[in-house]
């Protein structure tokens, strides 16, 4: 680590929404919004921290969604888990470009383009220095990217695991809607549950629970947020 802390964290999963790569726009992948996050993640990977990511595909396909317009559910999740794919290799391209070495690794095979998820494989590349980004989920239909990212960091005995998201942590209601919100700085996972707060999806909770995952959530669109959260300091909502 280039700074020093008690609580810095050496291996990290950030867990980043599709719909956060659409930045301003109605439907796709900004430019600016994954340079911004191409950015933050060499500034993590330059202070020593290994990071892995998990990203959603909500920005091209939500399967939930598909289903409720009329299309089975599993194929809809099957062609959300591809659309993780795309927003890989993309997250990829950029990273390379800022002089990453990245790894995409999908938990359906796609051998043209990325390599199978195999959890040793995946800590091997992280202790090499190479960002691992993790596609498709977990391979399994009604199980969300949430769920994955909470598996993912379990199987790879992350330090912390960070939702980046475009909130500054999480709320006691919408502070989009309601004034009055009350911003927590740490929640316990029961809390969570309990309190319906929309942190990430019940299992994903449970799983971080059971296994003691913590998790932080914070606002990706606030420079530094994410290298600040991998050394230690307390931003955005600790859930623990």
């Amino acid at each position: 680590m280039t700074e020093s802390s008690d609580n810095a964290h050496r291996r990290v999963l950030i867990k980043l929404s599709g719909e956060a790569l659409m930045g301003e726009d109605d439907y796709g992948i900004n430019p600016d919004v994954i340079q911004n996050v191409a950015e933050e993640i060499k500034s993590m990977v330059d202070a020593g921290v290994q990071v892995a990511i998990v990203i959603g595909g909500g920005n091209i396909f939500r399967g939930a969604g598909l289903a409720a317009n009329g299309i089975n559910r599993v194929t809809g999740d099957h062609m959300g888990m591809l659309a993780t794919v795309i927003n890989a290799l993309a997250i990829q391209d950029k990273l390379e470009q800022n002089g990453l070495f990245v790894r995409v690794m999908s938990a359906i095979k796609v051998h043209e383009v990325c390599e199978d998820y195999i959890c040793r494989r995946a800590i091997r590349h992280l202790e090499k220095g190479r960002v691992v980004i993790f596609a498709a989920g977990t391979g399994n239909p009604f199980f969300t990217t949430d769920s994955a990212a909470s598996l993912r960091a379990i199987e790879i005995r992350a330090d912390l695991m960070i939702k980046a998201t475009k909130v500054d942590g999480v709320y006691s209601a919408d502070p989009m809607k309601d004034p009055d919100a009350k911003r927590y700085d740490q929640l316990s996972y029961d809390e969570a549950l309990e309190k319906k707060l929309a942190v990430m999806d019940a299992t994903a909770i449970v799983l971080c629970r059971d296994n003691n995952m913590p998790l932080r959530v914070l606002d990706m669109t606030e420079k530094g947020s994410m290298l600040r959260a991998s050394l230690g300091e307390n931003i955005g909502t600790l859930v623990h």
